[in-house]
């Protein structure tokens, strides 16, 4: 019964609005103009509230731009010069045009999406692997343990390795160049070495 009382209420002030506002001796609202009573540089809590936190004050500076019903004389004046240019030109002129507009804005857009492909591809091209990793891994374990490397010596090289033979060379794999290390435990010789890292350890035949 409340509800129904409340809503009876509101329908009845609602109605008395109505007839009011469409009485003839009622002048239209659209030529009334608001007049600001009370302007202060404080703060204002209720109008936070009414403007959900966009207008913080209701001073001398922010009332011309939220009464405001018509635009600046500057862009006033410019509308009423585009409509003008507007009236000039015919309707098959204005029809080019549009077409024109319409042309160069496609010829825009498929730039743009060929460039967007282009630098799609360009991406790709660069991401794509441009080595075999199993060549990659049999050409270190080559040369850092000699793996896949055959056995056989060319003919007429040094003093070879023995098999067992205690504190024997080792042939260490680099890109330093040759050059002679005397190694501990080795019998009064040097074997040639290269900088870089070590291929057969003693004890075993060289490769």
């Amino acid at each position: 019964p409340s509800v129904l009382d409340s809503f009876a209420l509101l329908s009845g002030q609602l109605n008395t609005l109505n007839k009011v506002l469409k009485h003839e001796k009622t002048p239209l609202l659209r030529n009334q103009v608001i007049i600001p009573l009370v302007l202060s540089p404080d703060r204002d809590e209720e109008i936070m509230r009414q403007t959900e936190g966009r207008v913080p004050v209701f001073s001398h500076e922010v009332v011309p731009d939220h009464l405001r019903t018509k635009p600046d004389p500057e862009v006033e004046e410019q509308e009423k010069q585009l409509i003008t240019d507007a009236a000039r030109i015919s309707p098959d002129v204005a029809q080019k045009q549009i077409q024109s507009l319409n042309k160069m804005c496609s010829n825009l857009l498929e730039k743009i999406s060929k460039e967007e492909r282009e630098s799609e591809s360009g991406g790709l091209r660069q991401n794509k692997q441009t080595f075999n990793p199993a060549d990659t891994n049999a050409l270190v374990a080559a040369v850092a343990f000699g793996k896949g490397l055959s056995n056989r010596r060319p003919p007429g090289s040094g003093g070879s390795v023995q098999s067992g033979q205690p504190g024997a060379g080792a042939i260490i794999a680099g890109a330093s160049g040759m050059q002679q290390v005397p190694i501990s435990g080795a019998p009064a010789q040097q074997q040639p070495m290269l900088a870089g890292v070590q291929m057969a350890q003693a004890g075993q035949p060289g490769k």
